[in-house]
């Protein structure tokens, strides 16, 4: 069951590969995420040594978070990956010219996950061909829709 979905991460890159990764959160952002009040459009994933961090993703406390915690609404998270997987990413990303974007946000077994694409950026005439494409995909099934 997806929570959030990135669909800009899908207009500005080519999605070769998806990897699903868990996240190390605290508790109070278990609780926002399931009340819905995570943002993911902002945020990307870097390599940090042997580690994989997704930064800039913003995940707003709730109103009755604890009172002696001090939430950081976009604190620099680990994602947790198999070491095999991990070490695949770095050498996409670093000799291939790869980038680690955050596609959504889900549950798996009652877990929060994330789905982090391995991309290559779009030009933009492969933005404008995409959207030609999904217009005449729209006028074609308005049109088959019109004849029945």
């Amino acid at each position: 069951m997806s929570i959030i979905d990135n669909r800009k991460a899908f207009h500005d890159y080519f999605i070769e590969d998806k990897y699903e990764a868990g996240l190390v959160l605290e508790g109070w952002e278990v609780k926002a995420i399931r009340a819905g009040r995570a943002n993911i459009k902002e945020s990307y994933v870097v390599i940090r040594g042997a580690e994989i961090v997704i930064v800039g993703m913003h995940i707003t406390p709730l109103e009755s978070a604890s009172t002696h915690i001090h939430p950081d609404p976009t604190r620099t998270r680990k994602l947790l990956l198999h070491a095999e997987e991990i070490a695949k990413l770095i050498g996409k990303v670093e000799r291939a010219g790869y980038a680690l974007v955050p596609l959504d946000l889900h549950y798996t077994k009652g877990r929060v996950k994330a789905t982090v694409g391995l991309a290559k950026g779009k030009k933009q005439f492969d933005k404008r061909e995409t959207e030609k494409e999904r217009d005449w995909a729209r006028e074609k099934a308005r049109l088959v829709r019109a004849k029945v």
